[in-house]
């Protein structure tokens, strides 16, 4: 009897650069974690397996990538990251800080994270340490190594991607804002950078078929996707780092597109953002929020900043799960995109609105040989004054309802843009997460608030057209009759937030449970 084998599994070699020198792995498989590359391939013990699925961040590790003359510092969780994607990076792990010959400590036996760290007790079981020792050296090569300070609002928004069980994060966050007093510790980047360079991209050719394909040019991802419609695309893998850490699924071809240099371009027009779909969600969102500061808030509570760091806004929208919390907004917004393929030897375009790019459940139009290349975002229009809307201006607010405050996901999220000329509502654009098959454009609720004047009565009907227009399920996040409560109370919190004073709080992120939600009839009872 012949037993049939399975076909072997293709690999590819990856090198990057660590402590000085540049590490080399010949064959590694494209759907192999850096976790697993640093734990089992190469056994460094100091990075730790927590969640799997980019939640604790205790797997937590720091890379630099070459941009311009100098470095860009990323913190990310491993354990989702492919370990292909590090290709031509320097990576760091809570072992490398007191021992990296290019990092001068001034003679100090210790890293100022480290040392901080002790100084502060901000470790006790130790397990969740090394993650957020190389959270605080991302923070501290971004902030301390640019001659800046670290306050405690800095320190809690970029540790939001890690847990404790132990300390209760105020030692954490004492350490968070010493390190940048002890004396200072610096990364030799001319010399690392100058090693970097040295690593040799190596993308086969188009009409190669490798394990792992990172193409430099969209013309070459294009024709990459072509040839290989099978391959698996990734960005930053947050979904499908996922999908093999807890899917246990194997890929023997994979199409990464955050090489691809048009692709990792936000450029700014005069009549629109264009975000290229390999922005970075934290690069993404910072361009969002320049033009939208009220965004602020929210683009902080979007996942941990390791998530942010590593995902994409592109893969975000691609990827088109129900409660992913980008694509509301960009409905809001009334964001389209941009898809491409490679024909007759050149790009080919098209571009649609974003809530016609889904057709299904995690389903959508792109077809077998072609990818998602711009997110093209409206510039807003002159800005409502502050307090009740009036005059001409859009009231640009967006909310998300979630079990836990930082890095969770949504049961519930709301966006609702208006545009409003002497109190009358003239445009208004709801984009609705978590209440659908997809994300979803609320167009009954826009028509009952549109001509309509912004005032308690158009949104208290506003609102009940809003829950009849969805159908939501139960899960684990929350139960079908919560989530339609919620989607109409979130549209009165926004009601409620355009009522504020000018020198009244920000209501509409603050830390309150779902429940405590205001309806407009406890709102009622309340005066």
């Amino acid at each position: 009897m012949t037993m049939l084998s399975a076909p072997e599994t293709p690999t590819r070699p990856l090198t990057f650069v660590r402590r000085g020198a540049r590490v080399t792995l010949p064959n590694v498989p494209p759907s192999r974690t850096l976790l697993d590359l640093l734990r089992e391939d190469l056994h460094l013990s100091a990075t730790k397996e927590g969640c799997g699925e980019g939640d604790c961040g205790a797997c937590t590790v720091v890379l630099a990538d070459t941009e311009g003359d100098g470095l860009r510092y990323r913190a990310v969780n491993s354990c989702i990251q492919l370990a292909h994607s590090v290709h031509g990076m320097a990576l760091w792990t809570a072992a490398d800080l007191a021992s990296d010959p290019l990092i001068d400590r001034q003679g100090a036996a210790l890293h100022p994270v480290q040392q901080a760290l002790l100084d502060a007790h901000g470790s006790q079981c130790g397990f969740c340490t090394p993650g957020f020792a190389m959270s605080l050296f991302g923070m501290y090569q971004n902030h301390c190594a640019q001659g800046g300070a670290i306050d405690r609002a800095t320190a809690q928004a970029e540790l939001s991607g890690n847990l404790c069980r132990c300390t209760g994060y105020r030692p954490i966050l004492d350490a968070a804002q010493a390190m940048g007093e002890l004396p200072a510790a610096r990364v030799d980047e001319a010399t690392l950078v100058g090693l970097l360079r040295q690593i040799d991209p190596a993308d086969p050719a188009p009409d190669a078929d490798p394990a792992y394909r990172a193409p430099a040019t969209l013309a070459t991802l294009l024709q990459a996707r072509a040839r290989h419609p099978d391959a698996q695309v990734v960005a930053g893998c947050t979904d499908v780092g996922l999908w093999v850490t807890k899917g246990h699924r194997q890929y023997r071809q994979v199409l990464d597109v955050t090489r691809a240099a048009e692709l990792r371009r936000i450029e700014h027009h005069p009549q629109h953002l264009a975000i290229g779909a390999a922005a970075t969600l934290t690069d993404a969102f910072a361009a969002l929020v320049q033009d939208r500061p009220q965004l602020a808030a929210f683009a902080e509570r979007f996942a941990g900043l390791p998530v942010r760091n590593a995902g994409t806004l592109g893969g975000n929208v691609a990827n088109g799960s129900p409660i992913g919390d980008g694509m509301p907004l960009l409905i809001a917004l009334g964001a389209r995109v941009v898809l491409a393929r490679w024909t007759d030897g050149q790009v080919a375009e098209r571009e649609l609105a974003l809530e016609d790019f889904y057709t299904g459940y995690r389903q959508n139009v792109l077809r077998p040989d072609e990818l998602l290349t711009r997110i093209l975002v409206p510039r807003p229009a002159a800005p409502c004054p502050a307090g009740e809307p009036g005059g001409l201006g859009e009231w640009t607010r967006v909310y998300k309802v979630s079990k836990r405050f930082d890095d969770d996901i949504s049961a519930v999220c709301l966006a609702v843009s208006l545009q409003l000329e002497q109190g009358t509502v003239v445009r208004a654009s709801i984009g609705a997460g978590g209440v659908a098959a997809t994300p979803a454009r609320a167009t009954a609720a826009e028509a009952a608030l549109t001509g309509q004047p912004w005032n308690a009565d158009s949104v208290r009907h506003a609102m009940a057209v809003l829950r009849d227009a969805f159908q939501p399920i139960s899960d684990m996040r929350a139960s079908a009759a919560y989530r339609r409560e919620v989607l109409g109370n979130l549209l009165w919190r926004c009601w409620l937030d355009s009522r504020t004073p000018p020198d009244g709080p920000v209501i509409g992120l603050e830390r309150l449970h779902p429940a405590l939600l205001r309806t407009p009839a406890t709102q009622e009872g309340a005066r």
